[in-house]
């Protein structure tokens, strides 16, 4: 799926999400945000076994959209079904990050760690 405006997707838009979640939860919390009526309420009122859920059933979707694409012969339409379900799954992941007062700039630090690191190694130093 490409990008036809010819416009880089920033990652402000990571910012400015986490932000609206944590907002939304802040609000929550305080009793200003009514779970009938803001989605991220009603997760956070539900607590983390729904949350937690949450992600695994996009998580699901998510690989069940990988698998309609015949093992990498994505169509424009699957493309876009399999870009919606990770987005699912990024925004779920979001809302469990504030729920345990973490945020994308922990993971992505975390990533920045591991850069340059063979996934093996790392994966052995984590045992050890």
């Amino acid at each position: 799926m490409t990008d036809t405006t010819n416009k880089k997707p920033s990652m402000d838009a990571i910012e400015r999400l986490a932000n609206v979640v944590d907002a939304r939860k802040a609000d929550f919390l305080a009793g200003k945000a009514d779970p009938n009526v803001s989605y991220i309420a009603k997760l956070f009122s539900k607590g983390d076994d729904a949350i937690l859920k949450k992600i695994g059933e996009e998580a699901a979707e998510t690989v069940m959209a990988a698998k309609d694409s015949r093992y990498g012969n994505l169509t424009p339409e699957l493309q876009a079904k399999l870009v919606g379900e990770i987005a699912d799954l990024w925004f779920h992941c979001f809302v469990a990050l504030s729920q345990f007062n973490l945020r994308p700039e922990d993971v992505i630090a975390e990533l920045e760690r591991r850069e340059g690191v063979s996934g093996i190694a790392e994966k052995a130093a984590r045992k050890s």
